[in-house]
């Protein structure tokens, strides 16, 4: 099934390429803006930040923890704009992506080219020199993952794309944490666990959504491959495997119980809606609702856990 799905996005891929339309009108600075993805940017900020916090345990070195965030920033902007310029062929056929700045043509793709490199440099080389060599060895591995591994790969030809993308998405928190740390210990390893986990069910259920809009696309995406309950039940133990994280947080004294509150019962509250989507009658209406839970459990649970961070 894979191989039938590689072959159809890149006979599709070369189809586009060759269709992409004639620059329209001049790129605006929101344009240069939209391409790095604010969305997740803001998300991944609010995790790094937790991250820098929960290993500071309250004794907080302000000046780095602003120069982390910002190489944090700059990487991931720089790898969600290779992201658009690799994927500009495909977005002209999503509905919610073919008005873009690359599929219109406002932006041109060696101008986004350049862009993307000039970030990615000025991120790392940030990381490196202000947050530390793991740091800056993460936030590599994060940008090799996400633009190479499932940009240029996964997500074209297998629906692993997803479980394996979230490699690069767990990494902002540990490049928070190790800054402080300057080592790998249980606490990198729960912060890790809990964006990789929270990252695939979160994503499926907007993939429930948009299955048709990823089909006409020829995104291998598990919905669109394994169909609806086939994902639904692969969302579970993703979603089960959150309450050991936030128990682990509690016992090892990274958090206190007010957090252990918090997250546990947030994700108790989400594993039965993900449970509960087995029997749903409208996929639509529980996907939509599973998703806006999702960003409120990883929200809350960050503010939870820095404001109930164990002092060190």
């Amino acid at each position: 099934m894979d191989n039938q799905w590689r072959y159809q996005a890149s006979s599709e891929s070369a189809a586009m390429s060759a269709k992409l339309p004639p620059e329209a009108e001049r790129a605006t600075w929101r344009d240069f803006i939209t391409v790095t993805k604010p969305g997740i940017i803001r998300s991944n900020l609010i995790a790094a930040f937790a991250g820098f916090w929960l290993a500071s345990g309250w004794d907080v070195h302000y000046g780095k923890l602003i120069l982390t965030l910002i190489g944090t920033m700059l990487v991931m902007a720089s790898a969600c704009v290779f992201n658009n310029y690799f994927d500009r062929d495909l977005d002209m056929k999503m509905e919610r992506t073919k008005k873009r700045g690359l599929p219109t043509g406002r932006l041109k793709p060696n101008t986004v080219l350049v862009y993307a490199a000039g970030l990615g440099i000025a991120g790392l080389v940030s990381l490196f020199v202000f947050s530390g060599v793991l740091a800056g060895l993460f936030g590599i591995v994060g940008m090799f993952v996400y633009v190479v591994v499932y940009t240029l790969w996964l997500k074209r030809t297998s629906t692993w794309s997803t479980s394996v993308g979230a490699i690069s998405g767990a990494m902002p928190p540990v490049i928070g944490y190790v800054a402080v740390t300057g080592k790998v210990d249980l606490g990198a390893w729960l912060l890790f666990a809990m964006l990789f986990l929270w990252q695939p069910p979160h994503f499926w259920a907007l993939g429930i959504r948009r299955k048709e809009e990823y089909r006409a696309a020829g995104f291998p995406l598990l919905p669109v491959v394994k169909g609806t309950r086939r994902t639904k039940l692969q969302m579970i133990p993703y979603v089960a495997l959150l309450v050991p994280v936030s128990v682990y947080m509690y016992v090892y004294d990274y958090a206190g119980i007010f957090y252990l509150i918090v997250s546990a019962g947030l994700s108790v509250t989400w594993l039965y809606l993900t449970l509960k989507g087995l029997w749903a009658k409208d996929d639509d209406a529980w996907a939509k609702q599973n998703f806006f839970f999702s960003i409120n459990y990883l929200t809350l649970s960050l503010i939870a856990m820095v404001l109930n961070t164990i002092n060190g």
